[in-house]
């Protein structure tokens, strides 16, 4: 096992591993940026070293400074979070050139399951379905108004480098393609520099479900159970919960199994994500997660299993120390993202909080680095934590949240807090009567004009 490791993120997540490290009697060493001197994380780790200013490109994309912060504390590993550098793999190759450890998947699944069209390749390779859809990146307007005839409209238009919506564009018509190519084609180049694009069958109705894999590299993998993430607003999740209620004992199995086969043949190490958009049955492989979810809490709270300890674990040589016949899942659980967002506006609310109480009791756990007093910066995302609930019923656990919701003060700033007592509210939602594009039909529609007010 390790002797240190030092948390290469910030916020709730950074909070999440130093506790599991903590449990696991490793020292912790805590990086920041100036505007995070004061963060939760940053208080209760063993070292902490600031690496720039509050510039994310300045800090925390910074390799050379953590690079830097692991040489001076002596930290043999580093564990990259979410987001950041957490699915960069030339960050992964070049800690390895210096003898730290990457708390993560190989540099080359990482690469490959980066690039989407080389995902989708090597996944059906794997016998993971996949949305049909181009073979690889479209060459230009007449290509892609070929494949789209073949595959009928509506066509979604991808990133091949693409993720968080960034690079997709929907064409109803052909009359539509050619702008949404080259919409789709100066999004990606922006935001990731790469303009490669791939077409696929737009589904109507789907269902966004993604399946947690875990392994060690050694020729094991298993599954425990999916997750359903089909509340979305701007192809950003903001509810997530456990079991799907789409799906029944006998999908859940066969799913799970192919995803677990999957990473036994490509040896995969660690956690990782696969996503399927689901529809009338069918699941369609859209991408893969080389990294811990921001939801990962449901999937704990069903299975009893520690999924960033295992991950620590696995980092350190450990073989998988469960098998799939001792994943047991247990009722329902139900995560909501609260913003320091308007709820209505959605429009960022940066600034101090000056009263924080989270809820609490039986099956309630809150995965937040705030306290009354900290100031919610302007230079990163607005997570302000997670609410999870768990119940012996799904039912149980809306009840639940329900009640939680209602108990959780957040005072000085917005939060999305309203948006979700109205949504535990809705009978589509507790009917779980939706698919990915229900939630901004419904803010669209007017679902949340007493908020706006």
């Amino acid at each position: 096992m390790f002797d240190k490791i030092l948390i290469a993120n910030r916020g709730e997540i950074a909070l999440r591993i130093l506790r599991a490290a903590k449990e696991l009697g490793i020292s912790t060493v805590a990086v920041h940026s100036t505007a995070d001197s004061e963060a939760m994380h940053v208080k209760l780790a063993d070292e902490s070293v600031c690496v720039g200013p509050p510039s994310a490109r300045d800090s925390y994309l910074n390799i050379p400074a953590l690079l830097a912060a692991c040489e001076i504390t002596g930290a043999e590993a580093l564990h990259p979070g979410y987001g950041f550098l957490a699915e960069n793999a030339r960050f992964a190759e070049i800690l390895a050139d210096h003898h730290i450890v990457f708390v993560g998947p190989k540099a080359e699944h990482i690469r490959m399951m980066g690039d989407k069209i080389e995902a989708k390749r090597t996944v059906k390779e794997l016998g993971i379905p996949c949305v049909p859809g181009s073979d690889g990146a479209i060459s230009g307007d007449h290509e892609a108004a070929a494949v789209a005839r073949e595959l009928g409209y509506p066509v979604i238009v991808k990133a091949s480098a693409g993720g968080g919506g960034r690079g997709m564009k929907v064409a109803r018509s052909q009359s539509e393609l050619s702008v949404a190519l080259a919409t789709a084609r100066l999004e990606a180049k922006t935001a990731f520099g790469d303009d490669a694009v791939y077409l696929e069958k737009f589904l109507e109705k789907p269902r966004h479900i993604e399946v947690q894999i875990l392994g060690d590299g050694r020729g094991k993998a298993i599954h425990l159970g999916e997750r359903e993430c089909s509340l979305q607003r701007r192809h950003q999740k903001v509810w997530e919960e456990s079991p799907s209620p789409a799906l029944n004992a006998s999908q859940r199995g066969h799913i799970g199994e192919v995803c677990a086969s999957a990473m036994r043949k490509l040896g995969y190490v660690g956690l990782g994500t696969i996503e399927f958009l689901y529809e009338d049955g069918q699941f369609y492989f859209i991408e893969m997660n080389t990294r811990i979810q921001v939801e990962h809490p449901v999937t704990e709270m069903i299975t009893g299993v520690d999924l960033v300890n295992e991950q620590i674990k696995i980092a350190a040589g450990s073989p998988l120390s469960l098998t799939q016949e001792q994943v047991i899942f247990h009722g329902h659980a139900i995560e909501c993202r609260i913003n320091a967002e308007h709820p209505a506006t959605f429009r960022p609310s940066p600034g101090e909080i000056a009263y924080y109480h989270p809820p609490g009791g039986l099956g309630v756990r809150v995965d937040s680095a705030v306290y009354a007093g900290y100031v919610i910066p302007p230079t990163y995302d607005s997570l302000v934590g997670k609410l999870i609930v768990h119940g012996r019923t799904r039912n149980e656990a809306l009840m639940r949240l329900r009640r939680s919701l209602d108990e959780f003060i957040i005072d000085g700033i917005d939060t999305t807090i309203p948006l979700f007592q109205t949504l535990v509210r809705n009978a589509d939602i507790q009917n779980a009567l939706y698919d990915i594009h229900w939630l901004e039909k419904f803010l669209a529609t007017g679902g949340m004009d007493i908020a706006a007010a």
